[in-house]
């Protein structure tokens, strides 16, 4: 399984990519914290998450604020290597959400110029997570930063 990962943060108005070893991170708690580590005073920093063309996640904190999550598809990254570092839950006592049913937090991306709305027409539209991924950069104003990564 092939896995994309980028940490970007904001610095002023500008983002800033970082390195951070992504899959050694344990669980939510750690990632956190590391995420903080490379944040500057309160600004976001952002970790997005693609899983070939299967679904996408947006990780986001701000400051001491709790870590917010996002995932396009949370039946597929519960089966996935980042559903403890996503905080989400494989041993549901019911059937779990529908394959491609999105969850988390549609809000988190709202003041970076995308909204609970759009965040959800593209897990209704099944978009695929590298052009997800792409039009949340391009909102953000991180697109050239994530294109440098790719």
């Amino acid at each position: 399984m092939s896995y994309f990962t980028a940490v970007l943060a904001r610095d002023g108005r500008a983002w800033r990519v970082h390195d951070l070893d992504i899959d050694s991170e344990p669980d939510l708690t750690e990632l956190t914290a590391d995420l903080r580590g490379v944040a500057e005073d309160d600004q976001p920093v952002l970790l997005l998450v693609e899983r070939e063309d299967a679904w996408w996640a947006v990780v986001r904190v701000d400051g001491d604020d709790d870590p917010r999550v996002f995932v396009s598809d949370v039946a597929g990254a519960v089966a996935s290597r980042y559903a403890e570092l996503l905080a989400l839950d494989a041993d549901e006592e019911d059937d779990g959400p529908a394959p491609g049913t999105c969850g988390g937090d549609l809000d988190l991306l709202s003041d970076l110029g995308t909204s609970p709305e759009a965040l959800q027409e593209m897990c209704d539209e099944q978009v695929l997570p590298m052009d997800a991924l792409a039009a949340v950069a391009e909102a953000g104003g991180f697109a050239e930063q994530l294109d440098s990564l790719r």
